[in-house]
């Protein structure tokens, strides 16, 4: 009989196989990428194409051949190189906001803009996707990050600012009266409003930044000796940067220098943090496989699978036919038969039985008389191993023997007994 073929043929399979592994590299893909398109859902944040959103920035530093990454792990915005701009909404946890700004001290440069608009989307078929309409004004309290500076935002009937300045450069603001600003110690504006009230500073530490005393038209070697420390940008208000503010094309251009100055490295990517605004995703699954301490394990299960594949493709012989349910033939009868007694725990009510069918098999194989009692015959064959000289108990006491077991155990070995006098007889 001849083994049945598969019905798929080899290349069929192999293109499952592949199929299969490419889409599961894709899930683990976009389990640590994808967080559900781009973010344009009107909010403050580099995905936000509305007024209040910082899209247009990206874009505008993208043109000009910098490397924008727009990022969305917690645990990457800590120790990423190059310059980290932070836009976290007004209920943002200050100590977080903190922690990751401390993190970076030493690692890259950091410039958070503080958020002033409460915006709602358009409930328009006219209006585009992400974009919002302006309602009010709210000025973030972040209790535990730069507690020591106080931030204001003006009303709709405040005197206006006089939009803002850097040095001799000027420029308008979109809403001239509603202007977000800041002030209190260790501060050192970059930009001003026509006022003179600080629009954007940076922390006044030990650190030495050349690019920013330069925007900011102050000595240049004003600073401190910690050359390896990197500063931290506070952008109070967030219409210099953002899409609203960069209609106006000198804002613009202050928006870009600003972000070059603090990044003073042209060379690092400029990332724009989208995890305090709700975007976060988990680390890359199909990257932390690759990286120690499971690049072991990853080695290990690629060539398991090689090998299970090469196993299946080239097995020996063709594939194993499969037997009946119940096999034919007195073996498989006596077999069944004895698997029923066992499991019916009767095993002990064969060994007399099999005593008596022994003995008959004996007698009939020497020739002894017929029509004797059992005790007679049973005589007859001890004697005929005496005469033989055999080792071992004689046939009436290994028979007592194993009509006396009641243990499977007991009644197997003491059979044997039985079976041994037999062939050595027979």
């Amino acid at each position: 009989m001849s083994a049945p073929e598969s019905p798929f043929p080899r290349s069929t399979v192999i293109g499952m196989l592949l199929v299969g592994a490419l889409a599961f590299v894709a899930l683990l893909w976009f389990l640590g990428n994808s967080t559900g398109g781009s973010g344009n859902n009107g909010g403050a944040h580099v995905g936000g194409h509305g007024l209040n959103g910082y899209a247009g920035l990206a874009k505008m530093l993208e043109a000009e051949g910098l490397d924008v990454v727009r990022q969305r792990n917690r645990r990457s915005i800590e120790t990423q190189p190059g310059l980290l701009i932070l836009t976290p909404p007004t209920e943002a946890d200050g100590k977080e906001i903190a922690k990751v700004v401390e993190a970076r001290r030493y690692v890259g440069p950091t410039l958070v803009v503080l958020p002033k608009w409460f915006a709602m989307g358009i409930n328009s078929k006219k209006a585009k996707r992400g974009w919002v309409q302006i309602l009010n004004t709210s000025a973030p309290e972040w209790k535990g990050f730069a507690d020591t500076v106080t931030v204001d935002i003006g009303g709709e009937k405040a005197a206006p600012v006089g939009g803002w300045r850097v040095g001799t450069r000027r420029g308008i603001l979109p809403d001239d009266r509603q202007v977000e600003t800041g002030s209190g110690k260790g501060l050192i504006p970059i930009v001003n409003a026509g006022n003179g009230k600080i629009l954007a500073a940076w922390l006044d530490d030990d650190g030495y930044y050349p690019a920013l005393n330069d925007l900011a038209g102050v000595d240049p070697d004003y600073g401190g000796e910690d050359e390896d420390r990197y500063p931290v940008v506070l952008v109070f208000e967030p219409d210099l940067l953002d899409n609203w503010g960069l209609a106006d094309r000198d804002t613009a251009l202050l928006a870009r220098d600003l972000v070059l100055a603090t990044a003073d490295n042209r060379g690092q990517p400029i990332a724009f943090d989208m995890t305090f605004n709700g975007f976060g995703a988990s680390r890359n699954l199909l990257k932390l496989a690759f990286e120690p301490p499971f690049l072991a394990a990853t080695l290990c299960l690629l060539l398991a699978a090689l090998a299970v594949a090469w196993r299946a493709f080239h097995r020996f012989g063709p594939a194993l036919q499969g037997g009946p349910e119940i096999a034919h033939g007195k073996a498989a009868l006596v077999a069944n038969a004895a698997g029923l007694i066992r499991r019916a725990g009767r095993v002990h009510l064969v060994a007399a039985p099999y005593a008596d069918a022994a003995r008959e098999r004996i007698a009939q194989a020497l020739g002894l008389p017929r029509g004797k009692s059992p005790e007679d015959t049973e005589a007859m064959i001890d004697a005929a191993q005496d005469r033989r000289a055999l080792p071992g108990p004689r046939f009436a006491a290994a028979a007592a023997h194993l009509r006396s077991a009641r243990k499977p155990h007991d009644l197997t070995r003491r059979a044997a007994v039985i079976h041994q006098i037999e062939k050595d007889l027979t």
